[in-house]
């Protein structure tokens, strides 16, 4: 199975210190691989230098074969990217959105690969919908919908669970494992939500300021740090930044 993403060796220093410190990623096709972390330990620049919209200060990415950031257009055409925070229009219906973002994906029939995205994620009856219309949890759907039309070889998904009610995020669940078995797509999630997170990953990468503490099956890694599950795992490592952020602060 041939890597879609692999990043090596990313370094990214801000005026209040290095946040990313010689972060390996590799996400192979297929895959469904989370990216995990307390409040600090670098998940975020690690994502946008992998998205090319940050540009590591050391440090390589690679998509589908294309180095960024030369290569970046060329990469993006492989890759879909949604979020729960990102809003969608308030006066066009679903339907009327989706055509339009398949039409800049250059689609040949925008409206079939919407209704079909909407059928993968339950929600074919909201293509008439309005946005105002529109729960904070079938507008998450809706935008995953989006960044899976042109059929990305890697989709990017921050926090795409995030305060859902049990029933929508278990279509997202859903939805994104129909697709990465019909379509190969490999699957990069960031999330706070341990539970989700065992769920849909089948390998989990911890970052602890900046740098990767664990890379494996869920299972594994918290066997690692003879936790019983991820959250005892994430809570661990947030005690310890905590603890290591009291400590300098303590210095003279």
């Amino acid at each position: 199975m041939s890597d879609v993403l692999r990043a090596r060796g990313l370094e990214k220093t801000y005026r209040r210190g290095r946040a990313v410190d010689g972060v390996d990623l590799t996400v192979r096709r297929g895959e469904r691989v989370a990216l995990l972390g307390p409040n600090g330990a670098g998940k975020t620049t690690t994502l946008l230098m992998c998205l090319g919209v940050v540009e590591p200060d050391g440090g390589t990415v690679e998509i589908a074969g294309h180095r960024l950031p030369r290569g970046r257009s060329a990469a993006m055409a492989h890759v879909g990217f949604a979020a729960g925070y990102l809003p969608l229009p308030e006066r066009l219906r679903v339907g009327e959105y989706l055509r339009m973002y398949g039409q800049l994906y250059g689609l040949a029939e925008p409206e079939t690969q919407a209704l079909r995205g909407l059928e993968r994620f339950g929600i074919p009856h909201l293509v008439k919908a309005m946005g105002t219309e529109l729960s904070s949890g079938q507008k998450t759907l809706v935008g995953i919908v989006k960044s899976t039309m042109h059929d990305p070889e890697l989709l990017v998904l921050d926090e795409p669970t995030a305060s859902l009610d049990p029933d929508v995020a278990m279509r997202v669940r859903t939805g994104l494992a129909a697709l990465c078995q019909e379509r190969g797509t490999a699957l990069l999630v960031t999330s706070h939500n341990m539970v989700e997170v065992e769920r849909i990953a089948e390998r989990v990468v911890f970052l602890s300021a900046g740098r990767v503490v664990a890379d494996g099956p869920p299972l594994e890694v918290a066997a690692r740090f003879g936790r019983d599950d991820l959250e005892e795992v994430f809570l661990h490592l947030a005690s310890e930044r905590q603890a290591s952020e009291h400590t300098e602060g303590l210095r003279p």
